[in-house]
């Protein structure tokens, strides 16, 4: 069951193929400076992750600790797992969940929580993060 939405963080991002890991296609896609509210706060977001083809035609997504949200009062670090699949628009749709370690008072209500998301990159490369906390 979903709790309550914590975030809502939206910007541009950019994707390309990479080398294929056990024979799959792996997309390669950085998101540059998303912004949007977290935990109630202004942020500003950086990651990259890699989302890699399985046999059934889901991707696997993975950001392994590589992401940064930064706030008025410190920064984020967060890893996040998910599955998603191409779009008939030529977007990308994933679900999953992140987890976020800070040190910033107002991003801290995070910390030890698993955070489910929807993520939505439509055609242009515009992405919509929206995030609730798991109930």
């Amino acid at each position: 069951m979903l709790g309550s939405h914590v975030g809502s963080i939206s910007g541009p991002t950019s994707m390309k193929s990479i080398s294929a890991v056990n024979g799959m296609p792996t997309f390669e896609t950085t998101a540059s400076g998303l912004s949007g509210t977290l935990a109630g706060a202004e942020v500003t977001s950086f990651a990259t992750y890699n989302a890699t083809m399985r046999a059934d035609g889901a991707f696997y997504g993975e950001c392994p600790n590589a992401g940064v949200i930064m706030t008025a009062d410190g920064v984020a670090t967060f890893r996040a797992t998910g599955i998603g699949h191409p779009t008939a628009e030529g977007g990308f749709v994933f679900k999953g969940v992140a987890y976020f370690e800070t040190n910033a008072a107002s991003l801290a209500s995070l910390n030890g929580k698993a955070v489910v998301y929807d993520w939505d990159v439509s055609p242009d490369g515009t992405a919509q993060w929206e995030l609730w906390e798991k109930a």
